[in-house]
């Protein structure tokens, strides 16, 4: 749990970086993604059913094993350091929107928005699937279950976008940070 600024010892001079987020985070952040593609992907289709339930059930491990993370894991990674209130959140837009944003070594309110929702759309989406798949409940779950898997949908479309702008504005590559785990260290410590 490093928190020292690392320069890569090779090539043109770089910022200095700092380890925010965690192996177990990432790995988090990349299973859930492809579990959602592989399981949007399969959703129509009869064939790749096993393969569409599969993915839902890891889903939802993946969301109870974030949720105890959350709580547990290291500074970047537990709730606590980013989910903030709606005032905060705001103003975080309102830096964006005007091209000066405020810069958060973890993650930044809108992404805690994203983060929170799209846990509880998975809960609720893989609970919903496993009564669908169970046949509990009728076709009114089932078209429940839908609209909760396009609603996470759209926060990963919102997501993206703001995952690009942010980068854009604060002229740093967040993917890559969520690759490495490695963001660009601050200029000054407040």
């Amino acid at each position: 749990m490093s928190s020292i600024p690392h320069t890569p010892a090779l090539g043109a001079p770089q910022q200095p970086t700092v380890k925010v987020w965690d192996l177990l985070v990432r790995v988090f952040h990349w299973s859930f993604a492809a579990c959602f593609a592989g399981a949007w992907l399969t959703a129509e289709s009869e064939r790749f059913r096993d393969i569409h339930v599969f993915l839902g059930y890891t889903m939802l491990g993946l969301v109870a094993y974030r949720l105890l993370w959350g709580v547990v894991g290291p500074r970047y990674a537990r709730f606590s350091s980013f989910v903030r209130g709606p005032a905060a959140v705001a103003r975080y837009l309102r830096s964006l929107l005007a091209g000066r944003p405020e810069h958060h070594l973890g993650h930044n309110p809108a992404g805690a928005v994203a983060i929170v929702l799209l846990l509880a759309l998975a809960a609720l989406a893989g609970a919903s699937g496993w009564a669908v798949y169970n046949d509990l409940g009728g076709e009114w779950l089932e078209e429940s279950h839908e609209f909760l898997a396009g609603a996470m949908l759209t926060v990963v479309g919102v997501h993206l976008a703001g995952v690009a702008v942010a980068s854009w504005l604060h002229r740093e590559n967040l993917v890559r940070a969520m690759l490495t785990g490695r963001k660009n260290a601050p200029q000054h410590r407040p």
